[in-house]
Order: structure tokens, then sequence, then C-alpha cells
């Protein structure tokens, strides 16, 4: 299992305002957080994943999931119904889907989800791997 994901980012401080908006509807939670870093943990006690935000050392332009590195970040839900959510959680920031919530059939099914990019360039995934809503 992986301990956890750091993202540097442009500006932490608008990252962790966004953040703090879409994390929690995907089961995270604020962990700690001070001038240099912020970091999320999986909500309720459950195992999982930490992610964690670090303020960018050296301006290096915009990121691109083209380039060799990080392609994106795929975040499970438990129903359709949160990926919708998540969907419009996105669109009330000013954000803009890449692809609205449906099903992908070139996945091993079920697999319903929504991409979108956050404000810094980083292509977000919210996928449910069940029928239910």
């Amino acid at each position: 299992m992986i301990g956890h994901l750091g993202l540097n980012v442009p500006d932490l401080r608008a990252a962790v305002a966004y953040y703090d908006r879409i994390l929690p509807l995907l089961d995270f939670e604020t962990y700690f957080g001070d001038a240099t870093q912020h970091a999320y943990r999986p909500a309720d006690g459950k195992p999982g994943t930490y992610l964690f935000l670090y303020e960018s050392a050296e301006p290096s332009g915009a990121f691109s999931r083209h380039r060799t590195g990080l392609q994106h970040l795929a975040f499970m839900v438990r129903t359709r119904t949160r990926v919708r959510e998540v969907a419009a959680a996105v669109i009330g920031t000013g954000g803009e889907l890449l692809h609205a919530p449906r099903e992908f059939p070139e996945y091993p099914p079920p697999y319903y989800a929504t991409f979108w990019t956050d404000p810094h360039g980083f292509l977000l995934e919210a996928v449910c791997h069940h029928d239910r809503e």
C-alpha cells in the first residue's frame, strides 16, 4: 500500500482552499498543515494513502499530465451519487469537467467516473466501482 503522495503546487494557500472543498466529498480530512505543507488523510480513521501538498520551491511552468511523471490521481468513492456530487462541487468552484459522470465501458465494469483538472492542472478522477446509487 502506498503511504502517501506529495504534490508540489505553485500556491499552497490556494491549493488548500480548493482541496478543503473537494476532498471531504472524497472521504478525506485534514491531517495537519502549516505554512510549508498541508496533509489530508482518509476520513474516520480508515486506512489508505495520505495526500500531502507542498509549495513548489522552484517555478517550473504549468503542470502537464502529458509529460513524464504524474498522469492523474483517482479517488474511489462508494456510490455513483457521490461521483455526481463531486462533479457538482467541481463546477461550484468554477472548475470544468473533462468528462461528466458516466460509465466508461473501456475499463473493467462497473466503472462510473468523472474527470476534471484542479486549478494547478492536476488531472483528478472520482470513480465508483459499484452499480449502486
